[in-house]
């Protein structure tokens, strides 16, 4: 197996169901990885010589995924030379929203490139474009990726046409509601 380039951190196992979605699609792309568990608040010292360590080990982008406070994408921002991508992780009683603003709202000098609530499949794919900067084959894949879902957006909108709406929700098993 390759080395990994890029790193994927989350604060807790509890965060891994969203997380396995970065490692889905950089999967797709043929990107290696690694995953680790490391909270910026319970394991802090395991953190920072992750992240310090991160680019001497070969890594590219590092993906870091925290509910609650989720200080740890900056935190690792704060230690490495590498971008990193924050993953807001739904949890408590604000769903995510304390783990969005805590994640996309870092100091200057320590930039984090911040996704969606859950969107570890976008963090998954803003890895592969940042690695696909540097290396045309992955920029081709990304590439095909696209127009893939183009093509996928034009033909349910030709079987929408042909069928209407209940006709389409029906084949496609959604809700007439």
């Amino acid at each position: 197996m390759s080395e990994p380039l890029v790193g994927i951190v989350m604060g807790s196992d509890s965060d891994l169901p969203v997380m396995r979605e970065a490692a889905k699609v950089l999967d797709e792309f043929g990107l290696p990885w690694e995953m680790v568990i490391s909270s910026a608040h319970r394991a802090p010292e395991k953190t920072a010589a992750y992240a310090r360590t991160a680019a001497g080990r070969g890594l590219q982008v590092i993906i870091a995924g925290a509910g609650g406070a989720a200080h740890l994408a900056g935190v690792i921002a704060g230690h490495t030379p590498l971008p990193v991508i924050g993953v807001p992780v739904a949890s408590g009683a604000l769903k995510g929203q304390d783990a969005l603003y805590a994640t996309v709202q870092m100091p200057p000098g320590i930039p984090v490139a911040t996704v969606a609530i859950n969107g570890a499949r976008n963090a998954g794919i803003l890895a592969a474009q940042i690695i696909g900067a540097a290396r045309p084959d992955i920029r081709e894949k990304i590439i095909a990726y696209k127009e893939k879902m183009a093509r996928q957006v034009e033909e349910k909108s030709a079987l929408l046409q042909e069928l209407g709406i209940d006709g389409y929700l029906e084949k496609m098993g959604g809700n007439k509601g």
